[in-house]
């Protein structure tokens, strides 16, 4: 059995000396006192972890991105613009 701890490594709270569990969580040996039960809470990776594998649960599968390009909508707006701004000085010749 682990030694109590005088404050809980769960909630924080203090223990009483001897107890078998913490007054205010229930934290005891098996769920918050000893190595291993600390070492669970911190959500280390398993020993075969795989990068891939937590990119693809993470992000979603991969998809190809495609450059979309300028569109014809724009090349208009941008024609008549210097169009627009020509006008004049064809007029004036």
């Amino acid at each position: 059995m682990a030694a109590t701890p005088e404050t809980c490594p769960n909630c924080g709270a203090d223990v009483p000396r001897n107890a078998r569990a913490c007054p205010e969580c229930g934290a005891d040996e098996r769920s918050g006192w000893s190595e291993d039960a600390y070492a669970e809470r911190l959500g280390l990776p398993d020993d075969n972890f795989s990068y891939d594998e937590f990119v693809k649960e993470e992000f979603g599968a991969a998809k190809k991105v495609r450059p979309r390009g300028i569109s014809w909508m724009w090349w208009l707006v941008a024609i008549g613009l210097l169009l627009a701004m020509i006008w004049p000085l064809l007029r004036s010749l």
